[in-house]
């Protein structure tokens, strides 16, 4: 039996120091991904295995790691990706940190799972090792996914904090500071990157708005691009021996400027308050049940836009668009910060640009969100035109969201939400963009203008080639002004012409005016008996019947056309009372929209018709004018033709009753002579002379009205309609003239209002003594004839002074207040105080 020997004991290999060629193959296929620089290591095998530790703990490479091969994105990733962004990391770890040799598994932590907290330190790690640690972290905090060494802060709560302020990552404080200043500059890009995704998916919600929407697609496609970029760096990262923190900072540099453009612009888009109202939840619910007990609907009002408020409105539409423009314009020094918003300020815009390209081409008004600058009161239709006094349909159907008027007026901010901050820009919708402040009201008026056509029954759509047109582009403007023409031209061309305003208008101006006296001389006679009664015993169906008889035989032309239109009514408050009460609730209100508006809502609330009224003083025309019309002779603009005619209609009457006065003075009791008694024929000069007084009072009055105010400011009116070339100047035409003739007529100052009430009532008043004195007069001349003696001088001597002391007194403050006003206000009442002067020097003189 052979002898034992090693070489042929069973199981017997040869015993090798080191490691055999196929082995160490093995083992250096792992670093395929590093630089290589190995030492020169000495080749004995007896020291070989200790001499490979040796060499990998001093080459200047990464370290051998089998999962640095395979993409350490997609090992990490979870489904949903970016889902990790709101705190949610991918919580399962591959096990390739088991792969890596025992000597470092305890300066990575020796553990898969995230959510451990890593004490460990990487004092003992070598430089090149902390490099390539913390660049395979890098590339998962870039996507939002806290790494080994990079880590959430420790502050960080998914449940509590912010997704739109960004995840805050901080780097283990082991790491050399060599690599930590560079690590700083690149860590912001995972901060906002989570907040940019968090952003787009929160923002893509449908109350967000089309622009939001717009918006967050714009980013989406640059978050793509950014994406790209990391597929990239990974790749680099996975192949490249050569690929390093610095190289990585070199590729990032110019998306950290790009993202952080970006996440600038998304803060300040961030409406942190925009779920909280400005009620507590009891103040809340207290309103409601409030509301509830008084009948009102919270829909109807926040329809009304009573509630709005900064609080309950999303950053949205018209308010996207101004931040975007403003942080374009504030950076406009900056190439690329320029090209970013100017990207978003177009992709954002599109819908915005879509909305208002409806509008004005075809008066629709498609805003589901409420994004754009019109906003529309459906509870107001065309039918309330005909009906309610207070209502302006053309003023309140369709607005603009930032309760500004062509006129300036400021009566309709009540729908108008308040800024979020003081002297802030307004929430919403009600933002304009700055790119469209000077162009809001063309935009308002096209459409209204197509609006008005379309509610006639007429479709009309002006031709749009369909191009794609951007907010910042010339041809935009050019666009808006050739749709606004074609609005203005074809609304106008159906007012003028085919509805026939300027004749409306003349019939208007001839039956209110007096301009066709006869026919109101003619009424006046045929319903003396009814118009002395009192106004709510009066039939308005007989003086309907005897207007309509005395246009029958007055009315030619023009005037029989529209006859049918004019209707008798009855006011239910006194001509004097009524603008009294106006001018004092809104002081001396020299503007004409504010005026016409608490003249319409005084005539519309005043209660019962004052019983001790008189028939004469109450009466007054109605017009009926049918949709579109209505709109310029609105019934706002009906009330003050009424009350200029009513203002007329009284003069007239005073004239008529002070000259049947003077025909019933020269009848016997005025003409006999009684020459022994001398006080009986100054009383009855005294008489004459003040009904002459008042008469003439009266007719410089009537002839001022009616010849300096009425017929030049209707001739001024007919000029401006044959040169108008837009609705909105016609309208305020129209208006400009009834204000102008209001003024004129002294019916807009409380203090010359007064004045005149007091002499106008007096001179009635001393008309409706016409019997009395004839009366007294009679009485006199037979007792003088009978007994020689008259008793009653001293009571009509009393009666005649009030009636002078109340006119002289009366006429010189009216003087007064004229010739002060003419001095200061009113320069058109210098005619008038030459005229009055006239009268006071001829019974003076």
């Amino acid at each position: 039996m052979d002898p034992y020997t090693p070489r042929t004991r069973p199981g017997h290999r040869k015993k090798n120091i080191g490691l055999s060629t196929k082995e160490y193959t093995k083992i250096t296929s792992t670093i395929a991904s590093v630089r290589r620089n190995r030492m020169s290591t000495q080749q004995n095998d007896a020291e070989e295995e200790a001499g490979l530790d040796a060499a990998i703990a001093n080459e200047s490479s990464f370290i051998a790691e089998a999962s640095f091969v395979r993409a350490p994105l997609n090992s990490r990733v979870v489904s949903g990706g970016i889902a990790t962004g709101y705190g949610q990391a991918g919580s399962h770890r591959t096990n390739h940190r088991e792969q890596r040799p025992e000597k470092y598994a305890g300066a990575q932590g020796g553990s898969s799972g995230k959510g451990k907290a890593r004490q460990d330190s990487l004092d003992s790690v070598p430089l090149e090792i902390q490099e390539a640690l913390i660049l395979e972290d890098l590339l998962f905090v870039l996507m939002g996914i806290e790494g080994e060494y990079i880590r959430y802060h420790p502050d960080y709560s998914p449940e509590d904090d912010d997704p739109l302020r960004g995840i805050e990552f901080v780097i283990n404080p082991s790491l050399d500071p060599s690599l930590r200043d560079l690590v700083e500059r690149i860590l912001p890009l995972g901060t906002y990157y989570t907040a940019i995704y968090a952003f787009v998916e929160h923002r893509s919600h449908l109350d967000y708005g089309l622009v939001n929407h717009a918006l967050c697609a714009a980013i989406r496609d640059m978050l793509k691009d950014y994406q790209t970029l990391l597929s990239q760096l990974e790749h680099a990262f996975s192949t490249s021996p050569v690929f390093s923190l610095q190289k990585l900072w070199f590729y990032v540099h110019p998306t950290i400027h790009t993202l952080s453009l970006i996440y600038h612009l998304i803060l300040e888009l961030d409406d942190t308050g925009s779920s909280n109202s400005l009620l507590s939840d009891d103040e809340d619910e207290e309103v409601r049940a409030r509301n509830k007990a008084l009948g009102i609907d919270d829909a109807a009002l926040d329809e009304l836009g009573a509630g709005d408020s900064s609080s309950s409105i999303y950053v949205k539409g018209g308010e996207v668009l101004a931040i975007i423009y403003e942080r374009m314009q504030n950076m406009a020094g900056d190439p690329t910060a320029h090209t970013i918003y100017n990207t978003l300020l177009r992709a954002a815009g599109k819908p915005y640009v879509e909305m208002l390209r409806r509008w004005v081409t075809t008066g629709k008004l498609v805003d589901p969100y409420e994004e754009i600058l019109v906003k529309e009161s459906k509870f107001i239709d065309r039918g309330i035109l005909e009906m309610d006094y207070t209502d302006d349909y053309w003023e309140r159907r369709y607005t603009l969201r930032d309760g500004s008027t062509s006129s300036g007026s400021k009566r309709h901010l009540t729908g108008v939400p308040s800024p979020r901050s003081v002297g802030g820009r307004l929430p919403g919708g009600a933002c304009i963009p700055p790119l469209l402040e000077g162009w809001k009201h063309k935009i308002l008026l096209a459409g209204k203008y197509l609006n008005v056509i379309r509610e006639c029954g007429i479709e009309l759509k002006m031709e749009d080639k369909g191009e794609d047109i951007f907010m910042d582009e010339e041809g935009f403007y050019t666009f808006l002004e050739e749709a606004y023409s074609y609005a203005n031209k074809t609304l106008l061309n159906l007012l003028l012409k085919e509805q026939e305003l300027i004749p409306r208008l003349r019939s208007l101006k001839r039956y209110f005016f007096l301009s066709q006296a006869s026919f109101l001389t003619h009424l006046l006679d045929l319903s003396a008996t009814e118009l002395s009664k009192q106004s709510r015993s009066a039939s308005i169906v007989k003086l309907q019947s005897l207007l309509d008889l005395a246009l029958s035989n007055d009315a030619r032309g023009e005037d029989a056309l529209y006859k049918e239109d004019v209707k008798v009514t009855m006011a239910s408050e006194g001509l004097y009372d009524f603008l009294l009460t106006v001018v004092n609730v809104n002081g001396l209100i020299d503007g004409g929209e504010e005026r016409a508006a608490a003249a319409a809502e005084q005539q519309t609330t005043s209660g019962k018709r004052d019983k001790g009224m008189l028939a004469i003083d109450a009466l007054t025309f109605d017009y009926t004018v049918k949709f579109p019309l209505s709109l310029v002779i609105s019934r706002r603009n009906i009330v003050q033709y009424q009350l200029l005619f009513r203002f007329l209609l009284h003069l007239k009457h005073v004239e008529m009753s002070l000259s049947t006065m003077w025909i019933e003075q020269k009848t016997a009791p005025w003409r006999c002579r009684l020459p022994h008694h001398s006080d009986f024929e100054k009383w009855r000069l005294r008489v004459c002379l003040l009904r002459a007084r008042m008469l003439a009072w009266v007719q410089q009055i009537l002839s001022f009205a009616t010849f300096e105010v009425l017929e030049p400011n209707w001739r001024k009116l007919e000029a401006k309609l044959e040169r108008v070339t837009t609705v909105d100047q016609l309208l305020r035409d129209h208006m400009d003239y009834l204000e102008t003739c209001m003024k004129e007529c002294m019916l807009t100052s409380s203090k010359l209002l007064k004045a005149y009430s007091k002499l106008i009532v007096t001179c009635s008043t001393f008309a409706l003594y016409t019997s009395s004195f004839t009366k007294s007069a009679n009485s006199a001349i037979q007792a003088v004839e009978e007994t020689g003696e008259d008793t009653g001088m001293a009571k009509r001597w009393d009666i005649l002074g009030k009636f002078e002391t109340h006119f002289n007194h009366w006429f010189q403050v009216h003087l007064d207040c004229v010739q002060f006003y003419a001095s200061s206000e009113n320069v058109s009442l210098l005619p008038l105080v030459v005229r009055l002067n006239s009268v006071k020097a001829g019974f003076l003189g």
